[in-house]
């Protein structure tokens, strides 16, 4: 079975690490998420040099766009011609040069933000090079690359389920994405690792320095709960609040729905997810998209949904998976017309979303939260 994805928290905070070392110093360093990721995708030339390292870093930053994002995290970690031996403050001070920033308020924002991007383009990276090699090894059987086709009948009806295997803010031409959400509708910062702080940095508008100039989705979800009275309080587990999507409309990304599932669990950091609200949620976000989806042109058309609670919201991957299903089934089996997709970060992931066809329930249970 191919290795699932990096963990994105785990890769940044290496990242920072290869940051403050810089090239000439990674040797003997304890690295093993990036380890794994170079040796993963990287080609037997570049093993035989023994620079898999630099080899995945500059090919994650030649994904960057072009112009000051790729350039700062060039020097930021030591790529560009002549900086690889600079020190770490050096290689600071020249990117936060890049966008006309002190250091400390680059490093205090923009270099999270770079350095997030790189991480997200190793993902990538990996998750491009364990689709091909599924792709070898499952023969005719459709999965290939970072998207692949589900085959399922429901409802006397053949339906066809798009599979992602990237992070959820490559997403492109899917007209609606579901994002988890806690009770409070309180997005999480940008430089999180969760599918809503993801979606919440993509949605954001930059400034040519990199500055957010706007952040349209807490905006939204904030004048939406003084709408209905709810500031300051939990709404009911399942609701679902719909907002534009901000710049991910350039990535023909036209709404979000956000579904309430995650509880905050008092005095801890942590949230308890009910499988039974994930599917009250789904049902309302399929329901959503059936009122609103003559109200746009052209209507909207497809739907895509990551694995809903099950991150810090302790449902397994069966057991999410499981409570969506019920959901869209019961939807399409009554003649709904989506296009539905899945987006998911690891091939054990993919893979149970590929076996809808051989039948799945829902699995009412929780990963352990130690």
């Amino acid at each position: 079975m191919a290795s699932p994805l990096p963990d994105y928290a785990t890769l940044l905070a290496e990242l920072k690490d290869v940051r403050l070392a810089g090239l000439t110093r990674l040797r003997g360093r304890a690295l093993p998420v990036l380890d794994a990721a170079a040796e993963a995708v990287s080609s037997d030339a570049a093993r035989a040099t023994s620079a898999p390292m630099e080899v995945l870093l500059r090919s994650a930053v030649a994904r960057l766009d072009a112009g000051t994002l790729r350039t700062a995290a060039e020097y930021t970690l030591g790529l560009a011609q002549g900086t690889r031996d600079w020190p770490a403050s050096s290689r600071r001070a020249r990117a936060a040069s890049v966008y006309g920033l002190s250091v400390e308020r680059f490093r205090k924002d923009q270099e999270v933000m770079v350095l997030g991007q790189v991480a997200e383009h190793i993902l990538l990276l990996v998750a491009d090079r364990a689709g091909a090699e599924s792709s070898v090894t499952a023969g005719d059987s459709g999965a290939a690359g970072t998207h692949r086709s589900v085959e399922v009948r429901t409802g006397g009806r053949r339906i066809v389920l798009t599979v992602h295997v990237h992070p959820v803010d490559l997403l492109r031409d899917v007209d609606v994405v579901v994002s988890p959400s806690n009770v409070y509708l309180a997005l999480p910062e940008e430089y999180k690792s969760s599918v809503a702080a993801s979606l919440r940095r993509a949605a954001a508008q930059h400034g040519v320095t990199g500055e957010i100039l706007a952040d349209p989705l807490p905006t939204e979800l904030r004048t939406w709960a003084q709408q209905h009275g709810t500031s300051g309080r939990a709404v009911r587990p399942g609701t679902v609040v719909a907002t534009g999507a901000g710049a991910l409309a350039e990535q023909g990304v036209r709404r979000i729905y956000h579904a309430a599932i995650a509880v905050p669990r008092a005095g801890t950091n942590d949230y308890d997810v009910l499988a039974a609200d994930v599917t009250r949620a789904v049902s309302r976000a399929m329901r959503m998209l059936d009122d609103e989806h003559r109200s746009h042109t052209p209507p909207l058309r497809s739907v895509c949904f990551p694995l809903l609670g099950s991150g810090r919201g302790g449902l397994s991957y069966e057991g999410s998976l499981g409570a969506i299903w019920a959901a869209v089934e019961a939807e399409l089996a009554r003649g709904a017309d989506w296009d539905v997709h899945f987006v998911v970060r690891t091939p054990e992931a993919a893979a149970l979303v590929e076996g809808i066809p051989a039948g799945i329930r829902p699995v009412y249970d929780r990963r352990p939260t130690g």
